[in-house]
Order: C-alpha cells, then structure tokens, then sequence
C-alpha cells in the first residue's frame, strides 16, 4: 500500500469521526476508534493498512454475542472463512462447534469468536508480524467493547501475538494467564487437532477447565 492511499484511507476515517492521535501501534492503540461492534466492522471493512487487503476476498470481523463471557481467538481466516465472511467455517470450524457443545455445553452464538489477523494470508500461512501488529487494535478493541470474563487462544499464534511470547502452545496450553485484567487460557487449534488426533484428549481437559471457569 502506497503513502498516497494511506492517506486517503486515514483521510476517510477521519472524515466519518475518528480522532487521530501520534500513529497506529499495537499495543496502545493510538486511533480512538468507536465504541459500537458495528461501527468498528465497518471500519474494518474498508481497512487496507496492510498488504492483506489486496488478495482478500471478505474481511472476517468476527461474530457473536456482544456480551460474551467467554471470547475465543483464532489466528486468522482461511479459505472457506474468506469466502463466507464468517469465522471458522471450514473443518475446524466444524470441530470447534463440536467442542463448543459438546463440552462447554454453550452454542456459539454464546460467545464471541474473532482472529488475530481479519484477512485471510495467502495460502493459509501464519500471518507476519507486521501483518498481525497492523490488525491487533481492532481486535483490542474487540476485546474491550465486548468485555469478556475469559479469553481462549487457539493456538500457538493468537496466543503469541496477544501475549507477546513465543512459547510453544504445548508448554503453555491448559494454564491460566492474565492480559489487562483477563484471563487467558491457550490450547491447541482445532486444525492441530484434525492433523494430531492424539492431542484431542489434552484439548478435553483444557475445555473443562474453561468450562469451570466460566
């Protein structure tokens, strides 16, 4: 993305009422952005801060309840994601409903599911840093408008973006940390698990613990 489209693009949030501050970090998000889910989509929606906007064919915002308790974060869409606009509609998607169900005993539409990154990677492939620190305000802002008890992180990536660590999930899944008066728990991804079954069992567990949580 050109200086001259960035521009026009800060131009037009500017234009609809956002305020602008010194620059666009991750971990403090300088832009105050809006209040509402709705309004923070739409901003989304028309987003080209990073290259991932170019092959994109829908941004996946994520979607939920509102006031969810419970917010699970993935790390970015993919194919099928990118072709309906929602999260985790493919074969993990699947699972994760299964698991959603059958264990935490909630439907989906009781907590919220979002991404770390809203476009999907080309090929599938985790998202670069640069990728993920343009894309994490909106999900800060997420986490802050919706205001859940518990965050989940599915996977070694949403967990080491949000948390700034590079531990691998299998050292960290099933424990408790906390981010901004949070907790969070990490488990493994359900595209892990349909790639390692065996791990389904140590994914149980960490469900359960959510679940008691909750």
């Amino acid at each position: 993305m050109d200086k001259i489209s960035k521009l026009k693009y800060l131009y037009n949030l500017k234009t609809s009422g956002v305020e602008f501050f010194e620059g666009f970090q991750s971990k403090d998000t300088k832009i105050k952005m809006p209040s509402k889910l709705k309004e923070l989509e739409q901003i989304c929606k028309t987003c080209t801060l990073c290259d991932l906007s170019k092959t994109r064919t829908n941004v996946v915002f994520g979607e939920g309840n509102p006031k969810a308790k419970l917010m699970l974060i993935g790390e970015g869409p993919g194919e099928m994601e990118d072709k309906t606009g929602k999260p985790f509609v493919g074969r993990a998607g699947a699972l994760l409903t299964k698991i959603i169900e059958n264990v935490l005993n909630l439907k989906r539409e009781d907590l919220y599911i979002a991404n770390i990154v809203k476009c999907r990677p080309p090929h599938n492939r985790v998202p670069s840093i640069e990728e993920a620190k343009t894309c994490k305000p909106y999900l800060l802002k997420q986490i802050e408008i919706i205001n859940p008890e518990l965050l989940v992180c599915l996977g070694k990536t949403a967990f080491m973006y949000l948390m700034d660590s590079d531990m691998p999930i299998s050292k960290v899944r099933g424990q408790i940390f906390e981010y901004k008066g949070k907790k969070v728990i990490p488990t493994f991804h359900p595209s892990y698990l349909l790639r390692n079954p065996s791990a389904k069992k140590d994914s149980f567990k960490d469900f359960l613990l959510i679940k008691g949580m909750l």
